[in-house]
């Protein structure tokens, strides 16, 4: 979610949706590292570390198989790009842009290849299998939620690395709020995805996830993420 612009911001640019100012923004001086607990942060950070938690501990307790492969790769990916969003979010200064960008496209090429990989296991897993493909809500969605997580990828890493590619940096900055926007809406893809997975036949058979355990954490990361956002950066202002 690249933004470099000289623009200096006043107290009212950075408002989020929720809370003050100050409340998502990155104070000069702290590592970026700190992005990842301020404000509402520590609410995403439970949320994601508790889904972990019960999708791994789960998965880890049945016997051995191919198919543990897909839920423990696409959450780990799920978690790679939630702190991503997490560390980019305060940002405001062009410097911590610049840094908080670089390490954004970074976590987010690494959860998006595990999220390739968790793909690549449930194709395997089908055609040994000989399973039925897209027979059920989980499976749309998870396709629909891989192809916008690719295109997303795609473009965000396109559009501030080869700006070029766009017709020049100025008009790569013109679909950044685009950019912001698809990738809070696939995230919500992405968490209705894992909770649909609860209602699949190998989880009503054999993995037993409650769909109560993945809504809750689900509604936590999104209750951390959401109020950060700053209007500004979706061209709300």
């Amino acid at each position: 979610m690249p933004i470099l612009d000289q623009t200096t911001f006043t107290g009212t640019e950075q408002e989020p949706l929720l809370g003050r100012p100050g409340d998502a923004t990155q104070t000069e001086g702290k590592p970026l590292y700190h992005n990842l607990v301020i404000g509402t942060a520590v609410v995403a950070q439970a949320g994601i570390w508790i889904l972990i938690v019960v999708i791994w501990v789960n998965v880890l307790s049945l016997p051995p198989m191919l198919l543990a492969g897909h839920p423990l790769l696409n959450s780990f990916g799920l978690l790679l790009i939630t702190q991503s969003v997490l560390l980019l979010q305060p940002t405001h200064t062009q410097a911590q842009k610049r840094k908080g960008t670089q390490i954004h496209s970074i976590l987010n090429s690494v959860g998006v290849l595990a999220l390739l990989a968790g793909l690549i296991v449930i194709e395997v897993n089908k055609q040994r299998g000989g399973t039925a493909h897209m027979h059920s809500p989980h499976a749309w969605l998870g396709l629909l939620t891989y192809i916008v997580f690719f295109v997303q990828a795609l473009v965000g890493l396109t559009q501030y690395y080869t700006p070029k590619a766009y017709g020049g940096v100025d008009k790569a900055k013109k679909i950044y709020k685009y950019h912001r926007m698809s990738g809070y809406v696939v995230l919500v893809l992405a968490l209705a995805t894992i909770a649909a997975a609860t209602q699949t036949d190998f989880n009503k058979n054999v993995g037993h996830i409650m769909m109560w355990t993945v809504i809750l954490p689900s509604l936590l990361i999104l209750a951390g993420i959401v109020p950060r956002i700053k209007k500004q950066k979706l061209g709300l202002n």
